[in-house]
Order: structure tokens, then C-alpha cells, then sequence
């Protein structure tokens, strides 16, 4: 099974899109899946809230885990991410129609009644998985050590 499967499977287990992304690379990144799920669950549902996807937030999560680093040191490390971040960020947006939960579902998912749509819809099941699928390739499309500015 490969990752964007993987994903996809946490996914429908009852993961949310952020932990499916980030839990399907925490083994390379030297994250225990439990630390990976902690993580990334306020980042659901649009980090709670319908915003930002959380698929997005799962696979620019492990983009810093890749090449990310802090301080005055992690200048050009935060550089490297950044402009990993702001390539996968269009090409997610470009692929998925935008990179925002209420867009991309054309609902509010942290509404009951965007739950109640979405559901009805099958957003969730079709929209939802897509939008995994696609934030795991290009975390490997984009991400790659070997890609690093």
C-alpha cells in the first residue's frame, strides 16, 4: 500500500485529514504515529474552524519536518521551507480549487449544518479523500531532500 493509500485509509478509519497526512510520514521524519495523530488534530476541519485544509496543514507540517529549522541559525533552512511551502501551496490550490475547507467543499464543514451538507453530499467521502490524496503526492512531488534550495 503506498502513502496517498495509506492516507486515505486513516481517512475513512475516522483520522481527520490533518493527522491522515502528517501520520503517513512520521515514521521518516522520527515521529511515533501517536505523536503525529497529537499533533495534528487541531488542525481538522480547517484548523477547527473551516479555514486553512487540513490536509494542507498535515503536509506543510512534514515540509518543515524535512527541511525546516529555527532560530537565527535556521535562516536559510526557513527560506528552504518557505519556498517548498509557497510551491506546494499552488499547486495544491490549482488541483484542489483552493486550499481552504469552505471552499474547497462549497460548505462550511465546522457548521452543523456544513456537517449536514457535506454529508449529504458525499464531500466528505469524495471531496475530502481527494484532497488527502493530493497533499501526500505533493508533499513527495515538492518535498523531496534532494529538491532542498
Amino acid at each position: 500500500m503506498d502513502a496517498k493509500e495509506r492516507a486515505v485509509g486513516l481517512f475513512r478509519d475516522g483520522y481527520n485529514c490533518s493527522q491522515a497526512v502528517l501520520t503517513v510520514f512520521a515514521g521518516e521524519l522520527g515521529l511515533s504515529e501517536d505523536a503525529a495523530v497529537r499533533l495534528a488534530t487541531g488542525f481538522g476541519v480547517g484548523l477547527s474552524h473551516g479555514a486553512v485544509c487540513g490536509a494542507v496543514s498535515g503536509a506543510v507540517m512534514v515540509l518543515g519536518l524535512r527541511h525546516g529549522g529555527g532560530g537565527p541559525e535556521g535562516l536559510e533552512a526557513k527560506r528552504t521551507t518557505y519556498a517548498l511551502a509557497q510551491e506546494f501551496m499552488e499547486l495544491f490550490t490549482e488541483r484542489m480549487g483552493g486550499a481552504v475547507c469552505a471552499r474547497i467543499l462549497g460548505c462550511d464543514p465546522s457548521t452543523a449544518e456544513g456537517v449536514k451538507e457535506a454529508r449529504e453530499r458525499g464531500l466528505f467521502e469524495n471531496v475530502c479523500t481527494r484532497a488527502v490524496e493530493c497533499a501526500v503526492e505533493l508533499v513527495d512531488e515538492v518535498g523531496q531532500p534532494e529538491r532542498a534550495f
